[in-house]
């Protein structure tokens, strides 16, 4: 047995726990760590450059949402837009006066992007690196343009799927010249870190320095990989179930939990207050937590991402948006014929933080109950005549304007983006 999942269980406000009794599941099976499960596969040595072992980095504030969250993404220094634009509107836990984004179309990417948009026109100063304009970066003081993965060095060490892929190391060269002031991220954020005065710590802007230091406890040179594009091995070994090995002493090396061992049980959630034990919760928004706005909102309002796209971007080629010219809303037959619905009419789908407009794509495999979305329309195709929609106008396809983030998981901070209650009408 294998634990493969990604946002279809993690985008809802009761993943933490769900997660946990997945990961358990397959735990109590013994397929942890075992040839054909999931298996922590070794990797190339590399030395460390995030910087948490300076002196300055210990003295940081913390993390946004660490004083509410502690066993959450603060723990490894993420955070949640919610704390974010909290942190820069109200100032709490502490007031955050400029950011930087490289390529987080965040307004559309995430809920409550009306309430987003609102804090970063309160920024003193917003600096925003990307490909193209999008909403996001239109909230910006300065957009820089930022050089594309085809235009720019990059350097992976290890790629996980198998013992195989992380064994290579690649340093990906450029293949296309750069167009106008492009620059990479890091070209970037190592210009920038020399302007602050923090060039010392960034290798004083030479970024082949930097890497040369990551490389070097792999043996491998920065010459060796420029000559060879595509990439050189390390000779690596897998251990299966290294959790089970024993020390000198026959103790076994078991798990990096308190107990050692896999914890049916937390001691460490229950001293945060959360059940030790998971169990399943029922959605917050939702009929049976909610029949109150069920009898409004009928309809349970999921999402899936669109293939053809990546997240928000590509909707101006040609060549993908013929293939979805519309923003889409999926819905059995029968919820459609009750509401005088049919095939590729234009409807609005209203939750009780929005309305957004979609066309009706009728889909006979669904639940009548269920209904599906998909995030991140905004931008025009000229060349295919084809309209963009304003992300936060009466026309919007902006699918997260209909989610807000006042309900949680309370241990991630996540927002119910894959479950909400909706009602849909012809328009």
């Amino acid at each position: 047995m294998s634990y493969y999942a990604w946002s279809g269980h993690e985008q809802h406000a009761n993943v933490t726990q769900t997660a946990r009794a997945m990961s358990l599941l397959y735990a109590l099976t013994g397929s942890f760590d075992q040839p054909g499960g999931n298996v922590l596969l070794p990797a190339p040595p590399a030395a460390p450059i995030s910087g948490d072992d300076l002196p300055a980095a210990k003295g940081t504030a913390p993390t946004l949402g660490l004083d509410e969250r502690p066993l959450g993404p603060a723990r490894w220094k993420f955070y949640t837009v919610r704390d974010l634009y909290r942190a820069i509107r109200e100032g709490q836990p502490y007031p955050v006066r400029a950011v930087v984004g490289f390529g987080a179309n965040m307004l559309l990417a995430h809920a409550d992007g009306a309430r987003g948009r609102e804090a970063l026109k309160e920024l003193d100063f917003y600096a925003h690196a990307d490909l193209f304009m999008n909403p996001t970066a239109e909230m910006a003081d300065v957009v820089l343009p930022a050089a594309s993965a085809f235009e720019r060095e990059g350097l992976k060490l290890g790629f996980e799927i198998s013992e195989a892929a992380q064994s290579l190391v690649q340093l990906r060269p450029a293949v296309a010249t750069r167009r106008g002031e492009a620059r990479s991220d890091t070209e970037i954020i190592f210009g920038l870190a020399e302007r602050l005065g923090l060039g010392e710590q960034f290798w004083n802007g030479d970024i082949d320095a930097a890497y040369r230091h990551q490389l070097a406890p792999t043996g491998l040179t920065l010459e060796q990989l420029r000559a060879t594009p595509g990439g050189m091995r390390v000779p690596l070994q897998t251990r299966h179930a290294k959790h089970a090995e024993t020390d000198a002493n026959g103790m076994a090396r078991g798990f990096a939990t308190p107990s050692r061992k896999v914890e049916l049980y937390s001691q460490t959630f229950l001293e945060h207050g959360y059940p030790p034990l998971p169990d399943f919760e029922e959605p917050r928004v939702g009929p049976v937590a909610r029949p109150d706005l069920a009898a409004r909102f009928p309809l349970v309002l999921t999402s899936a991402k669109a293939s053809l796209f990546c997240n928000t971007q590509h909707r101006a080629l040609p060549s993908l948006r013929k293939r979805a010219s519309h923003p889409e809303i999926e819905l059995h037959p029968a919820a459609a014929e009750a509401r005088g619905i049919t095939n590729g009419d234009w409807v609005a789908i209203e939750t009780p933080d929005g309305m957004v407009r979609a066309r009706a794509r009728l889909n006979d495999s669904l639940d009548p109950r269920v209904v599906v979305g998909e995030h991140g329309y905004w931008e025009a195709c000229a060349e295919a005549g084809l309209p963009g929609y304003d992300p936060f106008g009466p026309t919007s396809a902006n699918l997260n304007l209909l989610i807000g983030s006042a309900v949680r998981d309370p241990v991630s901070g996540t927002a119910s983006h894959r479950s909400y209650l909706c009602e849909i009408r012809p328009v």
